[in-house]
């Protein structure tokens, strides 16, 4: 019967403190807008290099499409936040395209000797409000 009770107990408390955890962090601005604004405050790093390319940056994963660039290309399309391997005269990169408001630029900011071809970007539709 008393392990009954202090099972019972120990529930209870646990109960109550998962409960009082949950109040701990509200947000009550609209769209947590001031939450993520105290966050970004209170953040002491600095941005990341990633963070701060203006084109993108090369990828570690695995390339969601691959395009081939020979001398009749004169521009290519890929969508925000996608990663192609795109191969020019016998070079490859896989890039991560995450250039948030850049809609076009030229292929040898990221790609020396990739010079006349252009990039346009797309917005990713999973991102887009609606």
């Amino acid at each position: 019967m008393k392990t009954k009770i202090s099972q019972l107990m120990a529930i209870a408390a646990m109960s109550l403190a998962a409960v009082g955890t949950t109040y701990a962090h509200e947000d009550y601005s609209e769209a947590g807008a001031i939450h993520w604004l105290s966050h970004v405050a209170e953040s002491t790093g600095s941005p990341t290099a990633n963070q701060q390319a203006a084109f993108g940056y090369a990828a570690t994963k695995s390339a969601d499409r691959e395009i081939t660039v020979d001398s009749g290309t004169k521009h290519v399309n890929v969508t925000r936040l996608e990663t192609v391997k795109i191969n020019v005269g016998g070079k490859t990169v896989v890039w991560t395209f995450d250039t948030l408001g850049t809609a076009a630029f030229p292929l040898s900011k990221i790609m020396p000797g990739a010079d006349g071809i252009t990039v346009y970007v797309a917005e990713n539709p999973s991102y887009q409000g609606g």
